[in-house]
């Protein structure tokens, strides 16, 4: 794992160097920073608080993350065009291969903020049209990579131990779910609407077994391997990703459910928000101060900066929604300060990493080809009694 830490271009370090810089070595990971950049406009738009013009910066950065959105397919397209052993590599590449499923997340989050904040700006009909184009494209992606990627893992990948990255493809169709009630007032009212609610449902029990199944996993590999290497340390934040837009989710079919779907499953859907979403937050907040300790320890040790950095973003965003769901369908002021608190802890998060990606890019440490490093060593795992 040391080894693949080192070598893998998702986790190398912003140390600054000549060396050649091209698309050739950019991942699937770059979709990450699109992902943490439209969870801080998706997350702000439903903040349970009045703070002026927060609304209008929550658009701005909608706007920002579409313009990366589209510059980096772009690049990533001219990647495939013209380094497909490259792309190849990547795919069989286990350290690698599971940040496809961030492409599914970027496609989803940027499309479910047209329709939140972006509409502002471009208009309802034009916001209805993009976020369809991108649900759709970003769902049929999803739900691929929930199939292909744990698929390569068995059939053609070598995986010395379990990663939190495994859940990124899992999590893309609850992603998905949590999203595609934002399409349902824009359907013809029937079975079109009801389609789409209880096909979102079903993408959520899809992602919510798969991570029952991955969490263990990871678990047992920190208990029994002890820490992470210190660039993999932040993916311990992704755990907090299938807990916070399983939350989300839950509130959405809450809020969609009435008048699309017959009683008794409408009011159903209302205490299931709550029954569920309250202890599976509680846990996402001892995961985010377990996680959270764990980071503070790998800085100390030197921990420097990598794209696994922004782990603290779109995770985080997702707990926010999951908040705000909860405090609109309890009424509770602790959840809604609860909400302000993450959403403060998301936006601080995301500066510090949009900071250091704008500095690894303009000198051009993060597209340069991997450089040669010595592997970290393995942390010892002895215990006294």
């Amino acid at each position: 794992m040391a080894t693949l830490a080192a070598s893998s271009p998702v986790l190398r370090a912003t140390t600054p160097g000549a060396r050649p810089v091209s698309v050739r070595h950019l991942g699937p990971q770059w979709y990450a920073p699109v992902m943490g950049t439209a969870i801080v406009a998706n997350a702000g738009a439903a903040l349970p608080v009045d703070v002026p013009g927060l609304r209008t910066a929550c658009t701005a950065v909608w706007a920002l993350s579409l313009a990366m959105l589209l510059a980096l397919l772009a690049a990533r397209a001219l990647h495939w065009a013209h380094h497909r052993d490259q792309a190849r590599a990547h795919l069989l590449d286990p350290a690698v291969a599971p940040f496809y499923g961030c492409l599914s997340m970027a496609l989803l989050a940027v499309g479910g903020g047209t329709l939140l904040v972006g509409r502002d700006w471009i208009g309802l009909p034009a916001a209805v049209a993009v976020d369809a184009v991108l649900f759709t494209a970003g769902t049929a992606i999803g739900l691929a990579a929930a199939v292909a990627i744990p698929y390569l893992m068995v059939v053609h990948h070598r995986i010395e131990s379990a990663a939190p990255v495994w859940l990124l493809p899992v999590v893309a169709p609850m992603v998905s779910a949590a999203l595609g009630p934002l399409l349902l007032p824009h359907l013809p009212a029937g079975q079109a609407q009801q389609s789409l609610l209880i096909a979102c449902y079903a993408m959520f029990g899809l992602s919510l077994l798969a991570t029952l199944v991955m969490l263990p996993l990871v678990f047992g590999r920190l208990v029994t391997g002890g820490p992470l290497p210190l660039a993999l340390t932040p993916t311990l934040f992704l755990v907090l990703g299938p807990l916070g837009q399983s939350t989300t989710a839950a509130n959405k079919f809450a809020d969609a459910a009435p008048g699309v779907l017959p009683e008794p499953y409408a009011h159903g859907f209302a205490a299931f928000a709550v029954l569920y979403g309250v202890p599976v937050t509680g846990f996402a907040l001892l995961w985010l101060a377990l996680a959270g300790a764990m980071v503070v320890r790998a800085r100390r040790q030197g921990m420097g900066f990598a794209m696994t950095w922004w782990a603290f973003t779109f995770p985080v965003g997702t707990c926010v929604t999951g908040a705000e769901g909860l405090a609109g369908h309890t009424g509770l002021a602790g959840l809604r300060w609860l909400a302000v608190g993450l959403y403060v802890l998301l936006v601080a998060a995301w500066l510090v990493a949009a900071r250091h990606t704008v500095r690894g890019l303009v000198s051009g440490a993060l597209l340069a080809a991997p450089a040669a490093t010595r592997p970290e060593p393995r942390p010892a795992t002895a215990r006294t009694r």
